[in-house]
């Protein structure tokens, strides 16, 4: 049987591609005519090399093994289950930069983490990177919580559709900007009102593509509202990018404090050695708004102060449990853009006590190396 580049063809128009629901050759993914060679013209039979050269989006593509085992099975069963088939692959976008090279353009990347639920976590990483940007600093903030996310509302983009831009032959995600921040969230992607049902590979590689394929540009500081505890998310976090530094969110109360000495440990494991930067103790006291001079130690009393000496590190700041704070983050005003506020000034004097931290870090420890970890 003689093979022609027709008969090839023929087969990869058998090959529906997922991303575009089309066949092979109506999706315009055949670079080239296939070649096909006899590999010795002496040998009777299907005795023919076929080179076929596929043209994929980008090198992420969650389609390429697939797509290409089901050529490379389409083209035996059409032509012939002896001929010896090589499926080349090629990319309309750059592929994505080595870890190492991410984000070249940031200067420092901070991890806001807790280690439970319900202190108060992503409201602190809200207000702190608004302050940031207030203080004249360029800002990014990645909600990484891929199961939870909440900072498309707590900025009121929950509308918000991010779109793809072409940069340098890649296609990078342009983030939301608002109050001043560039914000990605895997929340501008999924129903709100839908739980995401993914596995830990899913997850993990829809974070990847918020940090890798976006365009994040210039950064003074790349704020991460990481999800509670200790989970793959923060594996993949320290894995990807060199955390310039951490820092803790707990109330006073006892049973938080506990869950944040195993936050503080994780990122002081001696595989991860990502330096904490300080604690903020949040919901510090209550101050109902009729008293604003009275305070009420409703979760205990500077437990998150006794915690950062205990650890040696510094205590950021104290937040107060002040309604506003709640209400301002449901309507999607954070408390930090009313600077004239006491709320509003305390993430300011946050943001402050960040700067100055992270500029000792910097001065004093080397830079952090992304963990080389396994599993």
């Amino acid at each position: 049987m003689t093979l022609y580049p027709k008969l090839i063809m023929d087969a990869l128009a058998m090959v529906t591609y997922a991303g575009t629901k089309k066949n092979l050759v109506e999706s315009e993914m055949v670079a080239d005519t296939p070649t096909v060679v006899p590999l010795d013209p002496a040998v009777e039979g299907n005795n023919w090399k076929v080179t076929v050269v596929l043209v994929f989006p980008r090198d992420t593509d969650p389609f390429l093994k697939s797509t290409v085992k089901a050529a490379e099975a389409a083209i035996k069963y059409h032509c012939g289950q002896d001929i010896e088939v090589v499926i080349e692959t090629e990319f309309k976008s750059k592929p994505r930069p080595e870890v190492e090279k991410l984000l070249p353009q940031v200067k420092n990347i901070i991890a806001v983490s807790s280690g439970k639920g319900g202190v108060g976590k992503s409201t602190v990483s809200a207000n702190l990177a608004i302050a940031l940007a207030r203080l004249g600093y360029k800002v990014g903030l990645l909600d990484t919580d891929i199961f939870g996310p909440s900072m498309p509302k707590m900025f009121n983009v929950e509308d918000a559709r991010p779109y793809a831009t072409e940069k340098d032959g890649r296609q990078l995600i342009v983030p939301v900007e608002q109050y001043g921040v560039k914000l990605l969230s895997i929340g501008f992607f999924v129903n709100p009102d839908t739980a995401t049902l993914w596995r830990g590979g899913m997850a993990t590689s829809a974070l990847k593509q918020l940090i890798a394929d976006a365009d994040w540009g210039e950064l003074d500081y790349f704020i991460l509202d990481t999800p509670p505890g200790t989970s793959d998310i923060h594996l993949t976090l320290l894995q990807t990018l060199a955390i310039t530094g951490a820092v803790i969110v707990s109330t006073p109360q006892q049973v938080a404090l506990a869950d944040a000495r195993k936050g503080i440990d994780m990122y002081r494991n001696e595989k991860v050695n990502v330096p904490i930067l300080g604690l903020i103790e949040n919901m510090a006291w209550f101050t109902p708004a009729e008293l604003p001079e009275n305070k009420y130690y409703i979760f205990g009393k500077e437990g998150c102060k006794q915690l950062a000496q205990e650890m040696n590190v510094p205590l950021l700041a104290q937040i107060p449990l002040v309604q506003s704070i709640c209400e301002s983050g449901d309507q999607g005003a954070p408390a930090a853009t009313k600077v004239d506020t006491i709320t509003g000034q305390a993430f300011i004097n946050l943001a402050q006590a960040v700067v100055t931290v992270v500029n000792r870090r910097n001065k004093e420890l080397p830079k952090t190396k992304i963990v080389g970890m396994k599993g």
